[in-house]
């Protein structure tokens, strides 16, 4: 028996970490639905899942479009019942925010994450809270990386962004709470799978004058065990504090960053 059978979950969000949670929770018996703005994108997931002997539904949505979240919320409700877990796994093209000092990077560049991902996890946030609180359950999950806590340079406005996160992550807990509604925070490095490091880390071994191996490494030895945090840990994680036994979490930060970060 998994460990989210019979929960209903959506997951927004069509890339390397909105997929792979998607497969986590379908394999852990969840319903999932699984939105993002790329059809395609959705399409792939969603074959790989069918193909494996399970089952997803997909929808293309636009995270940051509250017409649209709340439409397909009503949607999965009206289809399966419930909304047990939300994820939020959005992200953005890091080319123009990150790798430049503050005092260089344009103020729209600077607040272009700070409003993408505060809005998009407010308006994903709060439609699930509106629901979870009617049926006196939930839980609303995360994701912000090493950043949000140590401030390096060179990533503008990506620090603010993650930190707001964080903090909306504390106030949807303090809110809810009473009425069964957990809000947890996935804190990790940065993720080798995903492409979005990939590019990540080019940008910051050119903005420090260093190889991209070079400034893997420096982000490896910042960790107790030399190792970045891998998606798959970042899934199990997911997995745990979306279920049952994770009752006990909430309007904190999940951290699994391997001692990079010590709270």
């Amino acid at each position: 028996m998994g460990k989210l059978k019979n929960k209903v979950a959506v997951v927004y969000g069509d890339g390397n970490i909105g997929g792979a949670v998607a497969r986590a929770f379908v394999r852990e018996g969840a319903k999932v639905f699984l939105t993002g703005r790329t059809h395609s994108k959705l399409k792939k997931i969603a074959d790989e899942i069918t193909s494996s002997g399970h089952h997803i539904e997909i929808d293309k949505v636009d995270a940051l479009d509250e017409d649209q979240v709340t439409k397909n919320l009503d949607n999965i409700i009206s289809k399966a019942g419930s909304i047990d877990i939300s994820f939020n796994a959005i992200g953005l093209p890091q080319k123009g925010i990150q790798g430049l000092p503050l005092t260089e990077l344009l103020v729209e560049n600077f607040m272009l994450p700070v409003t993408t991902y505060i809005q998009s996890h407010f308006i994903t946030a709060r439609a699930a809270a509106k629901q979870m609180m009617r049926q006196g359950s939930g839980v609303i999950l995360m994701h912000t990386p090493n950043a949000s806590r140590i401030s390096p340079p060179f990533v503008g406005g990506m620090v603010p962004a993650w930190s707001a996160i964080e903090a909306l992550c504390r106030s949807l807990s303090v809110e809810g709470g009473e009425k069964g509604v957990r809000s947890v925070c996935l804190l990790t490095t940065g993720i080798p799978e995903t492409s979005l490091i990939d590019e990540v880390w080019d940008i910051h071994g050119k903005a420090h004058g260093i190889t991209f191996e070079q400034f893997n490494n420096v982000m490896e030895s910042a960790t107790h065990r030399k190792k970045l945090t891998t998606l798959a840990e970042l899934t199990n994680a997911a997995v745990f504090a979306a279920s049952d036994e994770g009752s006990a979490m909430s309007g904190t930060i999940f951290n699994l960053t391997s001692g990079m970060i010590v709270n």
